[in-house]
C-alpha cells in the first residue's frame, strides 16, 4: 500500500490535471455531441428514429461545425481552470496553438467518422457516433492532453534559472581542500 502512496504523490499533480481535463472535454463532449447529431440526424439527443438534418450528406462539415463550437468551451474551461497555475504566454499564441492542436485531434476523429462513413459503408446514427464520439474522441483526447501540456500551456520556468543558469559543477568545485585529481581525505 505504501508504493501505491508513494506512486500517488509522485503523479498527484499529473492525477489532478487529467481529471480536470476530463472533466472539461466532457463539457465540451456535452456541447459537441448535441450539435453535431442535430446538423445530421435533426435530433440533438437520437433517442428514437433518427431523420435527415440540414447536414445529413455531409457528416464530416457537421462535426467540424460542432467540434469548433465546443472547443471554446474547452479553451475557456482548460485555461482558466485545469491549467490556470501554468504559464500565461498570452491569448494569442495560446489561442491559435489551442485551435491548431484541437484541430489536429478533430481530424482524427474526422478520419474515423470518414472510414467508417466512406470505407466501411455505414450511414447510421450509431455508427458515426461510435467512429466519431468514440473512438476517434478517445484518440484524439489522448492527443490533446499531450499536445496542450507540453506547448499551449506550459510550464513555468523559474524566473532565476531562466536568468542565471548554473554550470554544472565539478566533484572538485564542490571540495575546496581536493586538487581535483583525487577525492579529499579527512
Amino acid at each position: 500500500m505504501k508504493i501505491v502512496t508513494t506512486l500517488y504523490r509522485q503523479f498527484e499533480h499529473l492525477v489532478h490535471e487529467v481529471a480536470k481535463f476530463g472533466l472539461v472535454g466532457l463539457i465540451g463532449t456535452l456541447v459537441d455531441l448535441p450539435i453535431y447529431n442535430w446538423l445530421v440526424f435533426d435530433n440533438p439527443l437520437i433517442f428514437g428514429s433518427a431523420g435527415h438534418g440540414m447536414l445529413h450528406d455531409k457528416p464530416v462539415t457537421a462535426k467540424i461545425i460542432s467540434t469548433v463550437i465546443a472547443t471554446v468551451a474547452t479553451y475557456l474551461g482548460n485555461r482558466h481552470w485545469t491549467w490556470k497555475h501554468r504559464e500565461r504566454t498570452g491569448l494569442h499564441r495560446e489561442y491559435i496553438l489551442f485551435f491548431v492542436l484541437n484541430g489536429i485531434g478533430l481530424g482524427i476523429a474526422a478520419a474515423c467518422l470518414g472510414f467508417s462513413r466512406y470505407v466501411l459503408d455505414q450511414h447510421n446514427a450509431l455508427a458515426d457516433n461510435i467512429a466519431a464520439n468514440v473512438i476517434g474522441l478517445g484518440l484524439g483526447t489522448l492527443f490533446r492532453f499531450w499536445s496542450y501540456r507540453k506547448f499551449v500551456f506550459r510550464e513555468e520556468i523559474a524566473l532565476d534559472e531562466a536568468e542565471h543558469p548554473r554550470a554544472p559543477e565539478s566533484p572538485a568545485a564542490l571540495d575546496p581542500e581536493s586538487t581535483g585529481d583525487l577525492p579529499a581525505v579527512r
